[in-house]
């Protein structure tokens, strides 16, 4: 069955940067695009970045152009989120989804905070 184990988020001051990580299993990872959402309390999941499965094409929401960078590791199983000059606005809890399947995981909390 398809497990997802996101991790690498913690309490970061504006301007800072974090990685996050998501351990895929259950499934044959290289053939599948995977997204990073984000939720945020008291609002709605937004998809953050989306990368093929290949590794070849990225696309992100426009409010993290430009600050975070989405990649895998087919290797590995596990695509990465780096996310620089982060604000405040950034923070939710982060879940990683392989893209057309409807597991997620526990998600990853990142709070952004002086």
């Amino acid at each position: 069955q398809v497990q997802l184990v996101e991790s690498g988020g913690g309490l970061v001051q504006p301007g800072g940067s974090l990685r996050l990580s998501c351990a895929a299993s259950g499934f044959t990872f290289s053939q599948y695009a995977m997204s990073w959402y984000r939720q945020a309390a008291g609002k709605a999941r937004e998809l953050v970045a989306a990368i093929t499965g290949a590794g070849g094409s990225t696309s992100y929401a426009d409010s993290v152009k430009g600050r975070f960078t989405i990649s895998r590791d087919n290797a590995k199983n596990t695509v990465y989120l780096e996310m620089n000059s982060l604000k405040p606005e950034d923070s939710a809890v982060y879940y990683c989804n392989a893209v057309g399947t409807p597991q997620w995981g526990q998600g990853t909390q990142v709070t952004v905070s002086s």
